[in-house]
């Protein structure tokens, strides 16, 4: 597979950008997403036979040479059964409780799921912080990386022990897109408890089946449900919106239901399918454009805001006339112009205290009273995407 330099030496492996269903069978190397809604049973326990049924697809294309990625939803709807809960708990408090619990459930269900076929699983962790910074994107590129070249199945999912409202992917469809997109898979699955995007919520009279969607911003008659399931947490909207962000990227995408995995690995017409598109390679900052939010909002004068869109230029502290939102350096913020339009998006060179006490002022100003530091660009312009 073709690659492109990365910086660091080593090639980035690029998507084989599938344009047509019949050619998912092809598919070299997969990520598979599955919702907690078709791991659970009715009492939204974990149901190790929904478990089984995926791991037994996995490991039939494993053992074709299919490289295969799992990111699964249902560290909590693991706990809920053991710990007594009666649903996906409110608070963040009992969330990551329930998720320390729920982890190890979910993983020793995978790895016996697995087992059975002869295949070793491999749990990975992610914070959204983790996809962010470079050093730790390329870490975990590379610990994905060795897991597939050892024959293992990572099994990944949010560190919902630890993640908090900044850091978190927020739901699961995201977060496999980033993985596919960091991985440069061929094709990604979103399993989950509906079989395809309709045209209407499917228990409409009338409603019809979206086969192919080749721009899902032509979607704008569709009538799409955005919540989720009371065990999990993603929608319809959060799946199309992954399933946009695979394909722009060159990863095609199915969105279909767990039972129809098979059919849709071997490319028959089940489920919704999003090409592959060629033309843009894969960048790390892609999924800024797409498929990340804001932990604050700089709004900029008019000056700085035609550099930033038009010339492409870094955002300086002297163009920043309002700073909205507290968070810390190196998270993404929206970038907006004098009215209040958000047409860009970064990662911040400086926390939000740190960007009151800088806006309007220019660089030798800051170097002089506040040191070398104060000198860089408030958002550099190789970590802002237009949006």
């Amino acid at each position: 597979m073709a690659g492109t330099a990365n910086g660091t030496g080593a090639r980035l492996r690029q998507p084989a950008r599938l344009t047509e269903r019949g050619m998912l069978g092809e598919a070299a190397r997969i990520v598979v997403k599955i919702g907690s809604s078709s791991l659970t049973d009715d009492r939204g326990r974990l149901d190790q036979d929904r478990v089984d049924a995926i791991a037994t697809t996995a490991a039939a294309l494993a053992e074709r040479g299919t490289e295969v990625v799992i990111v699964s939803s249902g560290a909590i709807a693991a706990a809920l059964g053991p710990l007594g809960l009666p649903e996906r708990p409110g608070s963040v408090e009992l969330q990551q409780a329930a998720a320390s619990v729920g982890q190890a459930l979910l993983a020793t269900s995978w790895s016996s799921a697995f087992g059975g076929h002869g295949r070793i699983t491999g749990q990975v962790l992610l914070t959204e912080s983790d996809v962010i910074r470079p050093q730790t994107y390329r870490n975990v590129r590379s610990a994905l990386e060795s897991l597939l070249e050892l024959n293992v199945v990572p099994v990944v999912n949010e560190n919902d022990t630890t993640a908090t409202h900044e850091i978190r992917f927020g739901d699961n469809d995201r977060l496999a897109a980033l993985v596919a997109q960091l991985l440069g898979a061929d094709a990604l699955f979103l399993l989950t408890d509906v079989d395809a995007l309709y045209t209407a919520p499917p228990r409409e009279p009338g409603a019809q089946r979206i086969a192919v969607v080749e721009d899902a911003a032509r979607l704008s008659d569709v009538s799409i449900g955005s919540v989720g399931s009371k065990i999990g947490t993603g929608g319809m909207v959060t799946k199309l919106s992954a399933a946009q962000l695979a394909s722009t990227t060159g990863t095609a995408a199915v969105l279909t239901s767990a039972p129809r995995f098979a059919a849709a690995a071997a490319g028959e017409d089940v489920g919704t399918f999003f090409p592959g598109h060629h033309g843009r390679r894969r960048s790390r900052l892609v999924w800024l454009r797409f498929a990340t939010r804001g932990a604050g909002t700089l709004t900029l004068d008019e000056g700085a805001a035609q550099a930033v869109r038009t010339r492409r230029r870094s955002l300086l502290a002297v163009g920043v006339t309002g700073v909205e939102g507290t968070f810390p350096s190196g998270v993404p913020v929206d970038i907006a112009g004098p009215e209040g339009e958000i047409f860009a998006r970064g990662l911040t060179s400086f926390s939000s205290d740190e960007l009151r006490a800088m806006s309007g002022r220019g660089s030798g100003e800051l170097h002089e009273e506040l040191g070398e530091r104060y000198r860089r660009p408030a958002v550099h312009r190789d970590q802002l995407v237009v949006l």
